[in-house]
């Protein structure tokens, strides 16, 4: 498992132009024009921010990889530097600073039938992370329909990589106050679902809130 890499930030919030919270369980969805930064903070710590990419010249057919972003870099984990590269091979954004140090791009996002499998018949009918995103592309004017659902970036979420070379879903590195911040390269859709999962640690079994701060 590579080292934790940690490189906090120069930006302050305060000259910041866009805040806002996203409540446990909830989803947001806003652009980013090229050059600006976002800022996602796990406000109360041990929470998940499952997140997606789109190019907004073209939503439904440039998107963020987690196949072409691992490759490029040869690791499977996102921290400080990392690109975040889409399916055409170009870099969509790219991570600036990061105080919690490494971020999942392999456990995807909770679902119905994720949740049926994983932990008991009678958890299918939980709000997860997937019904998150078909809401907002549903309520979206972008195009996006569920089969721009992809493999998604789980930031602040810990999957280690076992020997075997399965996932195991592990308790947060994260904290309170932690972020991940990233320069957005073009102009792009980002799609977050702050993660209501119940049945394991990403979520500390407890779904706090996030914070985006978006800077020029």
């Amino acid at each position: 498992m590579p080292a934790i890499n940690l490189q906090p930030s120069t930006l302050d919030p305060k000259n910041a132009i866009r805040r806002e919270t996203v409540l446990a369980g909830d989803w947001w969805i806003a652009e980013l024009s090229r050059g600006q930064t976002l800022r996602i903070v796990d406000v109360e710590g041990n929470e998940a921010a499952d997140t997606l990419f789109y190019s907004l010249a073209d939503p439904t057919g440039e998107r963020y990889s987690a196949i072409d972003t691992t490759q490029r870099q040869n690791n499977v984990y996102l921290t400080t530097g990392s690109p975040l590269v889409s399916n055409r091979g170009n870099v969509m954004l790219t991570i600036t600073a990061d105080t919690c140090g490494r971020h999942d791009t392999l456990g995807g996002a909770c679902s119905a039938e994720a949740n049926q499998m994983r932990y008991a018949l009678e958890k299918k009918s939980m709000h997860s992370c997937r019904d998150n995103f078909l809401h907002a592309i549903q309520e979206s004017h972008y195009g996006l329909t569920k089969r721009d659902v992809v493999s998604n970036i789980n930031f602040f979420m810990n999957v280690p990589v076992t020997p075997e070379g399965g996932l195991s879903f592990e308790d947060g590195i994260s904290g309170p106050g932690k972020y991940v911040e990233m320069r957005a390269e073009m102009d792009v859709i980002a799609l977050v679902s702050n993660c209501p999962q119940l049945n394991n640690p990403c979520s500390g079994f407890n779904p706090t809130p996030l914070q985006m701060i978006i800077w020029e």
